[in-house]
């Protein structure tokens, strides 16, 4: 895909980092449903020769979506997509009550 570059949604003349710019693309395909929960992340290599970036770029972008809680990480495994805390949605129901 690094010949498909120009169909990259990473603009890197945008005034943001890279890593971000990759790690908001993939939240953004967790949250439309194209990631469900569960589903395994390509290798740090991979997605960076599918967004066209250094994989320790890619490597950061992952590390930033652990940070929002939206992919674990398990050793020798790989990465996968987070599942939503049930906690989480029982919280937004108090609220509205």
């Amino acid at each position: 895909m690094a010949a498909d570059t120009g169909d990259s949604p990473i603009d890197p003349n945008k005034i943001a980092y890279v890593y971000m710019q990759v790690a908001d693309h993939i939240a953004a395909r967790i949250a439309s449903g194209h990631l469900r929960p569960g589903a395994r992340l390509p290798g740090e290599r991979d997605l960076g020769v599918e967004y066209g970036v250094a994989y320790l770029t890619a490597r950061r972008a992952v590390r930033e979506l652990r940070e929002r809680g939206l992919v674990v990480t398990l050793p020798a495994k790989g990465t996968f997509v987070a599942y939503p805390a049930d906690g989480d949605d029982a919280a937004d129901g108090d609220q509205e009550s």
